[in-house]
């Protein structure tokens, strides 16, 4: 019963968001749709030169023989920095809040910070075709509660490659990290992330979008390895008043997952955007205040 109503719930905020959208881009002034164009590609590409904030909220559903729902709200902010004339650095700060089910007892459980995973890429500011990046992954043990983390202290290589032929966004990003310190009594930790993403752009601001996370735990036991989901949701660029963001919607089953995890799961995010405006752009701007100012009554 619980968790049929968290569904309706979940739904409902997703149809209000889609059909919400419309109403807010009928507000939008004439040459929109070019920058639109713009973010999109910019907020798919993980190494784009874009200051972003997306909320993640992740819902699995049927966890453990009580069929429990587990729910991972992730903060992940994306802020790259200039370095050189030649390289840029983008930083990627995963921050989980967890509700973790008991899935023993039935109205149980445990809410609280997970483990933060924190990525650097190195990036050419000026890339080819050809987009990518390469740099360290981390797993800082700062959970709250032990069932929350793995208690760890992990680091490994990290890695994204990304084309983006007209209307597509295609790539994948991995990192593999194994632990360096941390409590003794912790399982080690040697585990693979693995997340490939193509997306397809409409007009107005929608795409299609298809990125399944696949993780592999090393340490895990035959047949308890992989999480192999497939699926994939809709999404929208638009403005909340002058704020742009992105909003998307997926849905993913798991072909293969270990034994009492879940089987499918629901991810709803928003991403605030923050672009750079270009030497153009910011030009545009400044002609336009001063035609305004020229036309004020003395």
């Amino acid at each position: 019963m619980l968790r049929s109503v968290r569904q309706r719930r979940f739904l409902i905020q997703l149809v209000a968001v889609l059909a919400l959208s419309p109403a807010v881009w009928a507000q939008e002034k004439p040459g929109v749709e070019v920058q639109t164009e713009d973010l999109q590609k910019a907020t798919q590409n993980p190494v784009a030169s874009l200051i972003s904030v997306p909320l993640q909220n992740n819902t699995n559903f049927g966890v453990g023989p009580l069929d429990r729902t587990q729910n991972v709200l992730n903060i992940q902010p994306v802020i790259p920095v200039r370095v050189s004339e030649k390289w840029n650095l983008i930083s990627r700060v995963i921050v989980p809040l967890i509700n973790q089910p008991d899935v023993t007892r039935p109205n149980l459980g445990v809410t609280g910070l997970g483990d933060i995973n924190p990525t650097f890429f190195l990036s050419p500011a000026k890339p080819g075709r050809l987009i990518w990046g390469i740099g360290p992954a981390f797993l800082l043990p700062t959970a709250t509660n032990s069932i929350l983390g793995q208690g760890k202290w992990s680091a490994g290589p990290s890695v994204v490659a990304v084309v983006q032929p007209r209307h597509w966004t295609i790539g994948a990003v991995a990192n593999n990290v194994w632990n360096f310190a941390g409590h003794s009594d912790k399982p080690a930790v040697n585990q693979m992330l693995l997340q490939y993403f193509v997306n397809y752009n409409l007009q107005k601001g929608w795409y299609i979008s298809l990125a399944p996370i696949i993780t592999a735990n090393w340490q895990a036991s035959r047949g308890n390895v992989w999480t192999v989901p497939f699926g994939g949701g809709i999404g929208r660029i638009m403005k909340l008043g002058l704020q742009p963001v992105s909003l998307s919607a997926q849905f993913y089953g798991n072909a293969t997952h270990p034994a009492g995890t879940s089987p499918w799961s629901m991810r709803m995010q928003i991403a605030f955007l923050f672009p750079k405006l270009s030497k153009e752009q910011k030009t545009k701007m400044l002609e336009k205040e001063l035609k305004q100012l020229n036309q004020e009554p003395r």
